[in-house]
């Protein structure tokens, strides 16, 4: 169990925030406890959303070329075959 605690110990801790808080703001304080976490972990690391958005748009400009290479290449590879057929006649 998570810090040396066993099942009964987390049985009471859990027990006592639920006579603490009530059933009804358990959830809302576990998703704010996620939230502020989740944005410890980003302030350590310096990320904000300015970096998350540029990130993302670096990653959308790098996948939209690779989507038309294909499309270019296709009437190169039939460029041969037209080729052959000029040098048969």
């Amino acid at each position: 169990m998570p810090f040396g605690l066993g099942f009964g110990e987390t049985v009471i801790i859990f027990a006592v925030f639920l006579l603490l808080f009530g059933a009804k703001r358990l959830p809302e304080l576990a998703s704010g406890m996620g939230k502020g976490i989740r944005d410890f972990k980003r302030a350590i690391n310096g990320l904000d959303e300015n970096a998350i958005q540029a990130n993302a748009d670096q990653n959308y400009l790098q996948t939209a070329p690779a989507a038309a290479a294909p499309a270019v290449a296709a009437p190169v590879a039939a460029a041969p075959a037209a080729e052959a057929e000029k040098a048969a006649q």
